[in-house]
């Protein structure tokens, strides 16, 4: 018989829908339940495509008699920390408060008013290796709660003051400077693995804002040691198992210090961050492999996370009947069955295929020798053996496409999918990909028209039903995608609706006497703390966001307050990102691009026409991270308050937005222009792309 969970859109909850333990969902039946009789809450938050979730689950919660334990000493309740991000937070710092460490599953025992008390992650159904079995935990805590709840309620305090100290905003004194650039690249290059790329030893993760500020860093300084981590980096994880190599995508990371053997979740907000991130590889080294993985990351998005409404789906399970990484795994007689004799022994040489694998006895798929190495040992040229690789990845996709597939979580996420519009409108732009611009611009609609209740941007849909009030983070990551959408198809409404939300982030999230953005509203439901995450972890904060879309609206509206905003909340963690580099890169791309001599483009001509195509071209070919590029078909002069303003289900700000950048520009004696304008300083149009590159460079 299904529980509660049975009601909800969640894929991760609906997995534990026919769980004997009586779940309940985050809200306030729950906890008026727990306040009626005097129990204590057991709070488990995870995710769908966790792994040790799923074990937790199947040996835990799907046990009879803990079930039976857990039902009789306390009120459960069950949350998707991608849906409820706030709540995943506020008792994530709790458990770290209270051991040290956290990580999902996460499991968290409350007072009837949700304060925590206790607390830790995975939990097994017996004593084992150290870690006590959760019914021994179970029984102890309820003991404790009914006859030490005095002593708890005082160390909940101490770890809620804890919570509540970290959230609170101070100010550096120090200035916003290059200093502070410097301080962050050399913290970083401190933990560069020089020998297969990365940070630190394992596991290790993708991190991708770390790359872009180390980019970033070389283009502002010309550090070639910056530049050389970043391409190491890049090129270990295009040729580490943690690529799927046959599917295309990135698992989530690696569990070692090579890139081989990966945690085989794939989720969206790192397949996006790190498309975008090879294109500017790609920009900056020209190297041939890394425009391949774009190619290869945004058509598996396309082709196996796209709903047909324009939407992302959110992730896809490490593992299949039961096994984690079973469906990418091969043994050598699959690849001679799938490929045949003419392109089998190509691709074990390619992939590294043996008889005795790397992997319990299995192969995960890498690359360890160079294309011209791999070709001299076959007899054969580089060419022919990329074209052969290329056709043995169709024929092993379509063997692999007849296994198991992992579950898949087909949730849409407001701002996980403003990452994947952010990466498909740059790199369709710049690689000539209109299918990805396209792409981009479906999302866009799609966002805007069906996550918007009531005027209200909503943070999760499914099946038609879009809930959850938006966070800080997804109008941040919305926001900023719409600002790139722009960029790339020069369409006036996709910069109104962009300055539209950054109104409604401002109204929503900014609080005036702290100078910071929440994470929640200001008419959020209450928790015992208004949460305030500002590190860069697997996804951008939602505050650095903001902070790098204000600085650009900035420039396209020519609206300081912006700027001004940005500046203020980037003072709060100045002196952070300066000893914690890692954990504060976006935020640190905000500062460079605050610093950075900054470009302004515009480009004025009808969008059919191959000059203007050809000046386009010319603009974003090079990695230029401080340049906006604004364009429109035609003169532009006298631009009104509601110029760009166009119907949405979002509530208008109070005026419309006009671009500056736009104003006064036209065409060069009838042909179209470039206008280049650099630290305040503007150059005469030119017509030609040779003139228009000089003045780029």
């Amino acid at each position: 018989m299904s529980n509660r969970l049975a009601n909800e859109t969640s894929p991760y909850l609906l997995q534990h829908k026919d769980n004997p333990v009586d779940w309940h969902a985050w809200g306030p039946t729950a906890f008026a339940s727990a306040k009626l009789q005097d129990k204590p809450v057991l709070l488990s938050i995870g995710y769908s495509s966790c792994h040790w979730c799923h074990v937790m689950a199947h040996e835990s919660f799907e046990d009879p008699n803990i079930a039976a334990l857990m039902n009789h000493l306390f009120v459960n309740i069950k949350v998707d920390r991608e849906e409820r991000p706030d709540v995943d937070s506020i008792y994530m710092a709790a458990v770290q408060a209270m051991t040290g460490s956290g990580g999902w599953p996460l499991t968290v025992f409350l007072t009837p008013e949700g304060r925590p008390f206790f607390g830790g992650t995975y939990y097994p159904p017996e004593d084992r290796r150290g870690l006590a079995g959760f019914p021994r935990v179970l029984t102890a805590v309820s003991d404790a709660y009914r006859t030490r709840k005095g002593e708890l309620l005082t160390n909940s305090s101490k770890v809620i003051a804890a919570i509540q100290s970290q959230a609170t905003p101070r100010k550096s004194a120090e200035p916003l400077d290059r200093d502070l650039l410097s301080q962050g690249f050399l913290g970083l290059a401190s933990q560069a693995d020089e020998a297969e790329g990365g940070l630190g030893l394992q596991p290790k993760f993708p991190q991708p804002m770390t790359y872009e500020f180390l980019l970033r860093y070389w283009r502002a300084t010309g550090s070639g040691q910056a530049r050389d981590i970043v391409m190491l980096t890049l090129q270990k994880m295009a040729h580490g198992g943690i690529h799927d190599h046959i599917g295309g995508g990135f698992h989530r990371y690696s569990t070692d210090n090579v890139w081989l053997v990966p945690h085989f979740e794939k989720m969206l907000y790192d397949n996006a961050l790190l498309a975008t991130l090879y294109l500017h590889g790609w920009q900056v080294s020209g190297d041939p492999l890394f425009k391949r993985v774009v190619g290869h990351t945004l058509d598996y998005i396309q082709r196996e996370m796209t709903q047909p409404s324009g939407g992302f789906y959110s992730s896809q399970d490490a593992d299949s009947e039961g096994v984690e990484g079973k469906f990418y795994i091969w043994l050598p007689q699959e690849f001679d069955q799938a490929l045949g004799p003419e392109f089998g022994p190509i691709a074990r040489a390619w992939w590294d295929v043996t008889r005795d694998g790397n992997f319990e006895g299995q192969n995960i798929l890498h690359v360890v020798r160079t294309p011209e190495e791999v070709a001299a040992e076959l007899g054969m040229s580089v060419d022919k053996l990329l074209a052969a690789i290329s056709e043995a990845r169709k024929k092993l996709y379509e063997a692999r496409s007849k296994r198991v597939w992992p579950g898949r979580d087909d949730k849409v996420i407001t701002s996980w999918n403003a990452l994947a519009m952010k990466a498909f409108a740059e790199c369709g732009a710049v690689l000539g990909r209109q299918d990805w611009v396209d792409a981009a611009r479906k999302n866009a609609e799609f966002l805007l028209r069906d996550l918007v209740v009531k005027g209200r941007l909503q943070r999760t849909w499914k099946d038609g039903v879009a809930k959850q009030n938006a966070f800080l983070e997804d109008y941040a990551c919305l926001s900023d995608a719409l600002v790139t959408l722009y960029e790339a198809t020069f369409e006036l409404r996709w910069l109104a609706e962009a300055k539209k939300l950054a109104e409604e982030m401002l109204r929503l999230f900014w609080s005036e006497p702290d100078g910071v953005f929440f994470d929640t509203a200001s008419d959020h439901d209450g928790l015992f703390v208004r949460p305030r995450d500002i590190f860069d972890n697997a996804t951008p904060s939602g505050s650095s966001t903001a902070a790098n879309v204000l600085l650009r609206l900035a420039v396209f509206t020519g609206d300081r307050k912006y700027e001004d905003r940005a500046l203020e909340t980037m003072k709060t963690v100045r002196d952070f990102a300066g000893q914690a580099p890692a954990g504060f890169a976006n935020w640190l791309c905000a500062l460079d691009f605050h610093l950075a001599r900054r470009q302004e483009v515009v480009i004025i001509g009808p969008p059919a026409d191959p000059a203007t195509r050809e000046l386009v071209a010319t603009a974003r070919k090079d990695y230029a991270p401080n340049r906006v590029l604004a364009g429109a078909d035609g003169p532009v002069a006298g631009l009104s308050k509601s110029a760009l303003t166009v119907p949405s289900r979002l509530p208008a700000p109070a005026d419309g937005v006009a671009s500056p950048l736009l104003e006064g520009r036209g065409l060069v004696n009838g042909n179209p222009a470039a206008y280049v304008c650099e630290n305040y300083v503007c150059q005469l149009p030119v017509t030609e792309p040779e003139a228009l590159e000089a003045q780029l460079k």
